[in-house]
């Protein structure tokens, strides 16, 4: 597929250094695109993204990005946009490990710290992107959570701020369509990437936890990041050119 090879600008992945968010990259990158990318913690992170640009033929270049500077956010889309010459796609896909707890032992900092981090941190880059991507008809993809439809005991620190963002998206769907900007999600539920991998790594969760998830899934078995990265090209393609202030929940039938 050659999805992206007729547009011009790049897809700015924030959070490029994460499980999804690389595997976003190098799908935009196979299908067409450059890609301008950032990192938090670790840019040796990119480099799998970096080494697939490099035998795609396509351009790739990695920020450094603290997405509670909001004046950093400004100034790394703004380099972003003139390094590529234009933005065509933005896809959020940055998050933080967040620790699973009931809502009873959240504290109201960590709660507030979250928000900020996460809810704040996509409003400051959707706000910077905005201005590029009306120049290019652009989009917005947000990678939020299955988790705001069917609420999975102790994962309100994540799913309330992911909720939030998606009413940023929708809102930006209702206000931007007129210079032609689509604004969408993508909902992952249980995946072996990204933040699911995190959790397990970390121990909170253990196999019995596991194997209750997967009897929550109608189809049995955990996602991967191939299948999120699928859904975002997606609904950045021309293929969903008439899709706007949606959410794509990939979750294996969690939700229903």
């Amino acid at each position: 597929m050659d999805d992206f090879a007729h547009r011009s600008g790049a897809t700015l992945v924030l959070g490029a250094s994460g499980g999804l968010g690389g595997a976003i990259a190098r799908m935009f990158l196979d299908r067409g695109s450059d890609v301008a990318l950032t990192w938090f913690r670790s840019a040796s992170k990119l480099d799998p993204v970096l080494a697939a640009a490099e035998q795609a033929g396509r351009r790739a270049r990695g920020w450094q990005l603290d997405l509670s500077d909001a004046d950093q956010v400004a100034r790394v889309v703004a380099q972003a946009a003139a390094e590529f010459d234009g933005i065509h796609t933005l896809v959020y896909a940055a998050g933080p490990h967040i620790p699973m707890r009931h809502l009873s032992r959240v504290a109201p900092a960590d709660f507030r710290a979250q928000l900020l981090d996460d809810t704040a941190g996509f409003f400051a880059a959707a706000h910077a992107a905005l201005p590029f991507l009306r120049e290019r008809a652009g989009n917005i993809v947000a990678v939020t959570t299955a988790a705001t439809v069917r609420f999975p005991i102790r994962d309100g620190l994540s799913s309330a701020p992911k909720a939030a963002v998606e009413a940023l998206i929708r809102g930006i769907a209702a206000e931007e369509g007129r210079y032609g900007i689509r604004a969408n999600c993508v909902g992952p539920g249980m995946t072996t990437d990204g933040m699911a991998e995190r959790l397990i790594a970390a121990g909170e969760l253990d196999e019995h936890a596991l194997e209750v998830a997967r009897g929550n899934i109608p189809l049995r078995r955990f996602g991967d990041a191939q299948d999120i990265a699928e859904a975002v090209c997606f609904l950045a393609s021309d293929r969903a050119d008439f899709i706007s202030g949606q959410k794509l929940d990939i979750d294996g039938g969690y939700g229903v």
